[in-house]
């Protein structure tokens, strides 16, 4: 027996190769999605799309010489040719690919696909923000929970609102749609299920690439203080920033660290909460120079502030406004589990903090740095951190 996988590209029978075709043509059989197999009338079909129960098809047909399996798109691009190609060892099969629908998109659009983060959000769960900010081009395949419009809101929401979006609807049919337009623009706008949205970010620049701690003199930061750089790589490595992480950045200052920390992991998100006005402006500006649109600026007073935020994983308190054992209660009644770093350069808070866990751990830092004086360099101290977080079990 032969059989062949067919990509049968988008729909249209001007998408089919002239390989799928002939395999089309020879086979005694078609198996594949109803939508699929219903434009060849003339063969016998099977309307299946489980792995198991088309390879139940096959061993029941075993006298037929040729049948051909067909998937929409290509058969190697979120194709369900990956599970069922394990399922048919024992038989010779032949894989024919299609035209997908990153392909065809980027022939209707004028754009390249090569460099494109392709992404399926067509049944499952993505963080559609984290793959955004990954790349200067993202497509993503939509269905399910994940639409067009709930990738714009997304676009909007954390201030992107000036990314170029392009939408394909019922891509290669006769009532084919493609909508080109600024996220902001398209905020009011509503699309067929199953549709495909291509996003490309002109403000992409290799600043968006995370090479390690960020240079003080790079951030936007006037009179308003700021944790130094070697102090912050301390902190985010206590933080133990995770995918998919929610993470609170209290008292944030110029948002150096939640900054870093929204630039360490693109999955993650970053609530930075300031109350200082002048605070929250360089915040904004930080963001928009180093591109970390997955930080979301608060403006307002912790733990206030932290009334509508979703529960966080993580937590880091950099300035409390006096309100330290009030802000640490509530972190703990948002999840019992939450992982807390707090900073104090006043021994009172030092004191205030270590009485906060059950087994304390704290951390110094001294940081001298060489400052150039009437033509000599020397050696100026920047004032001692106290780092305090939960630390590990001791051992008996």
């Amino acid at each position: 027996m032969k059989i062949s996988i067919v990509g049968i590209g988008m729909g249209n029978d001007e998408t089919i190769t002239k390989a799928g075709e002939r395999a089309i043509l020879e086979a005694n059989y078609l198996i594949g999605a109803k939508r699929l197999i219903e434009r060849f009338p003339d063969k016998k079909r099977y309307d299946e799309i489980y792995p198991k129960k088309i390879v139940k098809i096959i061993e029941e047909n075993r006298d037929s010489l040729n049948v051909a399996i067909l998937m929409s798109g290509d058969t190697g691009f979120y194709s369900g040719t990956k599970k069922l190609l394990p399922l048919l060892e024992i038989y010779e099969v032949k894989v024919i690919p299609g035209i997908s629908s990153v392909q065809y998109m980027a022939s209707k659009i004028n754009r390249s696909w090569q460099n494109v983060r392709l992404v399926s959000a067509h049944g499952v769960k993505v963080n559609v923000i984290g793959n955004i900010l990954k790349s200067k081009e993202t497509f993503f395949l939509t269905g399910g929970d994940i639409t067009s419009k709930e990738i714009i809101d997304e676009l909007n929401y954390f201030n992107l609102g000036e990314a170029l979006v392009y939408v394909g609807e019922k891509l290669s049919y006769e009532d084919e749609k493609i909508e080109k337009g600024f996220a902001k623009d398209l905020l009011d706008k509503t699309y067929e299920p199953l549709s495909v949205v291509w996003v490309a970010r002109e403000d992409f620049t290799d600043l968006n690439k995370y090479k390690g701690s960020i240079n003080d003199g790079l951030f936007a930061r006037d009179k308003v203080p700021m944790t130094k750089q070697e102090v912050r790589g301390a902190i985010i490595s206590k933080l133990g920033i995770e995918d998919n992480d929610v993470v609170y950045d209290i008292g944030a200052g110029t948002g150096s660290i939640g900054l870093e920390m929204a630039l360490l992991n693109k999955t993650s998100k970053i609530y930075a909460i300031e109350t200082n006005k002048l605070g929250v402006s360089l915040i904004r500006e930080n963001r928009r120079r180093f591109s970390a649109y997955n930080l979301k600026v608060i403006e307002g007073m912790a733990p206030e502030a932290l009334k509508e935020l979703p529960k966080p994983d993580k937590a880091f308190i950099g300035g409390s406004k006096g309100n330290l054992k009030e802000i640490f209660n509530k972190l703990f009644e948002l999840n019992p589990n939450i992982k807390i770093v707090i900073s104090a350069i006043a021994l009172e808070t030092l004191t205030e903090a270590f009485n906060l866990f059950k087994n304390p751990e704290v951390t110094q830092i001294s940081v001298s740095k060489t400052k150039t004086i009437a033509g000599y360099n020397m050696m100026t101290g920047q004032n001692p951190i106290y780092i305090i977080n939960e630390g590990d079990p001791v051992e008996e």
